[in-house]
């Protein structure tokens, strides 16, 4: 018998319940096999298992394949105002405790890794730019948004400006429209935000940037290229806002070719080579990295450090075959390319690859170009954007060094 509840009550297929109790918070659409009739889009319901079983409450979302997104098992949960509030605050606890003195431009709430599915929110230095790709998030926003605020005005952070970058396609998923605007601001804020990360300033396009405007997630690991830059010939791929090519710069590097694709991002990637007085030590090329790659092999370029930060390759498994390709295709060139000593800084921000698939690539592009890896360090995603082990989701970014012998 089904324990008595105040939610609506949904049962689940065993593979579901197994799911849940694995500790993945989704069940999907073709996994409830009973419910009442007119439960109000995103709202809180309770899952039960086809024995009756008390799994866990969580946001209910109508129109997407994701139909339940646990919130809690625990059963005396209410799932009060307050209950958002706790979570916001065990959020910002822990970025404070993970992050210190870094804690001025991070990603403050990164979905179920926190307890708040569908729910993206980054700081960037006064100014917080949130994604929200839940229905049942998306009603509760108001909450979220008035305890973040608050709670950082308590440690002495003044919030000028929440920006909405709810774009995503997603939210069609969801039965959402998109958003893209301010949610409130200032009198005198704008959409470019000044940031400091590893000693380096940019200035961020919370409107227009990519995502909320910067990757943040790859903040230590730009650190970690600035250690081996020093001394180094070194070619930057992809380069975006041109993190990595400023980093390998300021780490010292003797020259810098930062290449992108597109044109918009090379003229970011110069002025913020130019805020910080780098301009001089950095080359920057507008091209397409697939055609600059091979060309480099045949002309026996000289670099003796190339790094690779593709964009997602992949953001189905339908495709990822023709991902796995691709990165092969990059990583293969690179090796080519690089002397015996050489280094190789190289990653994937797709969880689809994952570790094990992206490795055994690496190994076979390196058997095509008949050389060896020696693995200097295996990193992720910074802390900021922590890793459930038991939500394969939220382990995406795959960051490797090697020296190439």
């Amino acid at each position: 018998m089904k324990q008595t509840r105040i939610f609506p009550s949904f049962t689940i297929t065993k593979k579901a319940t197994d799911s849940l109790k694995s500790g993945h918070p989704w069940v999907f659409e073709d996994e409830v096999i009973d419910r009442p009739e007119n439960v109000p889009n995103g709202s809180i319901v309770d899952v039960f298992s086809e024995k009756g079983t008390y799994l866990g409450s969580g946001l209910l979302s109508e129109s997407s394949k994701i139909r339940i997104r646990i919130l809690s098992n625990n059963a005396n949960e209410t799932f009060e105002k307050e209950f958002f509030e706790r979570r916001i605050k065990y959020a910002l606890d822990y970025r404070l405790a993970v992050m210190g003195e870094d804690f001025s431009s991070c990603r403050l709430v990164f979905g179920e890794a926190d307890g708040l599915p569908g729910v993206t929110v980054d700081k960037y230095e006064d100014i917080l730019v949130s994604q929200i790709l839940s229905y049942g998030m998306e009603m509760r926003k108001d909450i979220l948004y008035t305890s973040l605020v608050r709670h950082l005005c308590e440690i002495g952070v003044i919030i000028k400006g929440i920006y909405e970058r709810s774009e995503s396609s997603i939210r069609s998923l969801e039965g959402l429209d998109a958003l893209d605007g301010w949610y409130y601001r200032d009198n005198n804020t704008n959409g470019i935000v000044q940031i400091t990360e590893n000693g380096i300033k940019y200035n961020v396009d919370i409107e227009h940037g990519q995502k909320t405007g910067f990757f943040l997630d790859q903040k230590y690991n730009r650190l970690a290229v600035s250690k081996l830059a020093r001394g180094k010939t070194v070619l930057d791929c992809f380069t975006h806002t041109g993190s990595f090519a400023l980093n390998a710069a300021k780490g010292g590097a003797n020259s810098v070719v930062a290449v992108d694709v597109s044109k918009e991002a090379i003229d970011n990637a110069k002025e913020n080579a130019k805020l910080n007085g780098l301009d001089d030590k950095i080359e920057f090329r507008c091209e397409n990295v697939f055609d600059t790659l091979p060309r480099l092999v045949d002309e026996h370029a000289k670099f003796d450090f190339i790094i690779l930060d593709p964009p997602a390759f992949t953001k189905s498994r339908r495709t990822i075959s023709d991902a796995e390709r691709g990165y092969k295709e990059i990583n293969f060139r690179a090796m080519k390319i690089l002397p015996r000593g050489g280094f190789l800084a190289t990653c994937s921000c797709s969880h689809f690859m994952d570790t094990d698939r992206f490795i055994k690539m690496l190994k076979s592009a390196a058997f095509d170009a008949g050389v060896t890896l020696k693995l200097i360090e295996q990193r992720r995603q910074s802390p900021d954007h922590p890793t459930l082990m038991n939500v394969p989701e939220t382990d995406y970014l795959k960051f490797f060094t090697f020296q190439i012998n």
